[in-house]
C-alpha cells in the first residue's frame, strides 16, 4: 500500500575524494626580494632545502601528481600543478610551502581549483557507431566493425588520462581559465546538445591536428572557482602553444561561445632548477 510520501532518496557516502577523478589545483607565487635580503644565509640554505623536499614528487607527503615549472613574465616566480584524489592532500602542499623557512618571502599571486572529468561530448562506443554510419560507413562492414573496435579499444585508455592524467615529458605549459557565453543571442547553455555536440566535436578536430605536438587537460571548476573551466597544455615547443590556440579560436564553440581569462605560460623544472633559476 502506498503511503502518498515520496521514495526516500540514496544514501550517498560522505567523502572529500570524487566517485571518479581527481582533484586538481594550480598555484602561482612570486619571491618577495626584500624578504629574502633580510633572511640569514643559513636561514635561506634551510628555505632551499625545505621547499626541495616539499616539492619532490616522490616525497612520502607528495600528492599524486606533482610539476613545478618557472613562470614567464611578472605574474609569478613559479607555478605548481598538483592533482591527487584528496583536496587536503593538495592544499597541504601549499600551506607546507607558506610555513616553511621561505614562507615569509613568499607571495601568492593567483591559483585555480578544478576536477577532472569526462566531457559529455566524448561520444560512447555506441554514438561513435552512429557517427560512423552518419559519415558513410556501414554499419556491419568491415570497415566499420574495424573503426568501431579501434575506438572502443583506446577509450578506457583515452578516459583514464582524463580522469588520472600522467603529465608528458614536454618541457614548455600554459594554463588559462574559460567559461561559455550567456550574453543574449549567444548564450552556450539555451543551445542544443545536437548543436553544442556539433561545434566540440569540430574543435575537437582541430586539437586532433596537434597530437604529437601538444597534449591538452580540461579540467571542471563550476562551483569551485570563478571561471567554469580550466586549460592546461603542454608542448614539445612553446611555438605550438600559440599554434594551436590560434587556430582553435577559429572554430565556432570558441569564436563565438568563448570567454578566456589570463594565460600563464610556464616552462618544466625540476624544484632546485626552480630555485637557481629565481636566483636561490
Amino acid at each position: 500500500m502506498s503511503t502518498g510520501r515520496p521514495p526516500a532518496p540514496p544514501q550517498v557516502p560522505i567523502s572529500l575524494e570524487p566517485t571518479e577523478g581527481w582533484h586538481c589545483s594550480h598555484f602561482y607565487y612570486r619571491f618577495d626580494r626584500s624578504a629574502l635580503a633580510a633572511m640569514s644565509p643559513d636561514k635561506l640554505q634551510a628555505g632551499r632545502e625545505a621547499i626541495s623536499a616539499i616539492l619532490d614528487p616522490a616525497g612520502t607527503e607528495s600528492p599524486q601528481r606533482l610539476q613545478t615549472s618557472v613562470v614567464s613574465g611578472h605574474k609569478a616566480d613559479f607555478s605548481l600543478m598538483l592533482m591527487d584524489p584528496h583536496p587536503l592532500k593538495i592544499e597541504r602542499v601549499n600551506q607546507r610551502l607558506l610555513a616553511s623557512p621561505l614562507g615569509p618571502a613568499l607571495v601568492p599571486t593567483y591559483s585555480f581549483v578544478s576536477v577532472t572529468e569526462i566531457s559529455e561530448y566524448v561520444p560512447s562506443v555506441e554514438q561513435y557507431g552512429q557517427k560512423l554510419v552518419a559519415e558513410g560507413d556501414a554499419e556491419g562492414s568491415p570497415a566499420y566493425a574495424a573503426k568501431l573496435k579501434a575506438y572502443a579499444d583506446r577509450l578506457p585508455m583515452m578516459n583514464r588520462q582524463r580522469l588520472t592524467p600522467e603529465f608528458p615529458p614536454y618541457p614548455a605549459t600554459c594554463f588559462y581559465p574559460m567559461n561559455k557565453k550567456r550574453k543574449v543571442g549567444e548564450n552556450w547553455f539555451l543551445l542544443s546538445f545536437a548543436e553544442r555536440n556539433k561545434m566540440m566535436a569540430e574543435h575537437a578536430k582541430s586539437g586532433m591536428a596537434f597530437a604529437g605536438k601538444v597534449q591538452q587537460l580540461i579540467t571542471v571548476s563550476v562551483g569551485l572557482d570563478d571561471w567554469e573551466w580550466g586549460v592546461t597544455l603542454w608542448a614539445k615547443n612553446p611555438q605550438y602553444l600559440t599554434e594551436i590556440v590560434y587556430k582553435m579560436r577559429f572554430d565556432e564553440a570558441s569564436a563565438r561561445y568563448a570567454e578566456f581569462g589570463p594565460f600563464y605560460a610556464s616552462y618544466v623544472v625540476t624544484p632546485a632548477e626552480m630555485l637557481a633559476h629565481c636566483g636561490l
